[in-house]
């Protein structure tokens, strides 16, 4: 091999490396966070609690649509999280509750917001910074009874949130 050839070679690498770890190493932002106690729906998939959930026990925290959705799916391809007939499970808790998020990928934050039975309840501003990977929002005064909670994340600089939904029976 020729000293010329040797050099390009050589040159070759240098270049090769840094971008082979620079795309290899970047992975897409396609997953991204869900609550996990008390179990949401999409937690009832991952755990096999609930079957026929279309995908969801591989990407729970993927249910991600445009802001300003109410349903359970945010309007995502995720439509299974919106039948009402599928037997979701309940959990039974007290009027005060704690949220468990779990954050794969912990976006610039809005709010998050949850709504009981169809109506804004409560409100927490994370202004517009990164919420670690765990965090749990503590909402008292449920009313007693069963209850679908619409939990939303909001995403500070996309269009986008992630929504969950909780089903609750209320002492």
């Amino acid at each position: 091999m020729s000293v010329r050839q040797r050099l390009l070679t050589a040159l070759a690498f240098l270049v090769a490396v840094p971008l082979t770890v620079v795309f290899t190493s970047a992975s897409p932002a396609s997953a991204h966070g869900w609550i996990t106690s008390p179990p949401s729906r999409q937690d009832m998939c991952a755990s096999r609690k609930v079957t026929g959930c279309g995908g969801l026990e591989y990407e729970p925290q993927s249910v991600e649509a445009p802001k300003g959705s109410r349903l359970c799916s945010g309007g995502s391809a995720w439509r299974v999280l919106d039948n009402e007939s599928k037997g979701w499970p309940t959990t039974t808790v007290s009027s005060t509750v704690t949220f468990q998020w779990r954050l794969t990928a912990a976006h610039r934050t809005s709010t998050w917001q949850y709504y009981v039975d169809g109506s804004l309840f409560k409100t927490f501003s994370q202004n517009n910074t990164q919420p670690p990977s765990n965090i749990s929002h503590s909402i008292s005064g449920l009313p007693s009874g069963r209850h679908k909670i619409l939990a939303v994340w909001n995403v500070a600089d996309t269009v986008n949130a992630f929504y969950n939904c909780v089903d609750l029976q209320v002492r």
